[in-house]
């Protein structure tokens, strides 16, 4: 308990040096490796994210060196690289890495397939319509769960087009 808010300089000194150098190397990897590394599109990407979080939290408190700690960034960051790479080439890996969009309610309906499946309520599709800053439900086509669970609401349009943004749940249900 007596260090429980300080224990010596010299701790100090060492989390300063590391905090700067782990921040740094992280920074230099990230930038290396693209803005994909940080996008979180899908559930894989956030836990990307809160790994990469918990190496640099490592790293700092010199749980891990910084060498090792380096090393585990690498890592990281390349196989998310390649996952994507490879969902990006294989229909069946990109089905086994992402997951597919549910569509939530639509033109006045809710799906309640969907929405028991996704574990979602009605009050939480009104929840997220309220947020797009929508009164009227007859102006929304669609609510929808996105790949990284986020809820999408699409507004009718003027005019209908021969290609929407829901085009690829459309396909999945025909």
């Amino acid at each position: 308990m007596e260090h429980l808010f300080f224990k010596d300089w010299e701790s100090l000194y060492h989390i300063a040096i590391c905090a700067l150098v782990s921040y740094l190397a992280l920074f230099l990897f990230i930038r290396i490796s693209g803005k994909r590394t940080l996008a979180k599109l899908n559930a894989f990407d956030f836990v990307v994210s809160v790994t990469l979080g918990s190496t640099l939290s490592s790293m700092i408190l010199m749980k891990v060196t910084v060498s090792e700690g380096c090393i585990a960034l690498m890592v990281i960051i390349l196989l998310q690289y390649l996952l994507a790479f490879m969902a990006k080439k294989s229909k069946t890996m990109e089905k086994a890495i992402n997951s597919t969009p549910s569509l939530l309610f639509y033109n006045g309906s809710f799906m309640e397939d969907a929405m028991k499946r996704e574990l979602i309520t009605e009050e939480e599709i009104y929840a997220e319509i309220r947020q797009y800053r929508i009164e009227r439900i007859e102006d929304v086509r669609a609510v929808v769960m996105e790949l990284n669970g986020e809820m999408t609401v699409v507004k009718k349009a003027e005019a209908l087009s021969k290609w929407t943004s829901l085009d690829d749940i459309y396909l999945k249900k025909s």
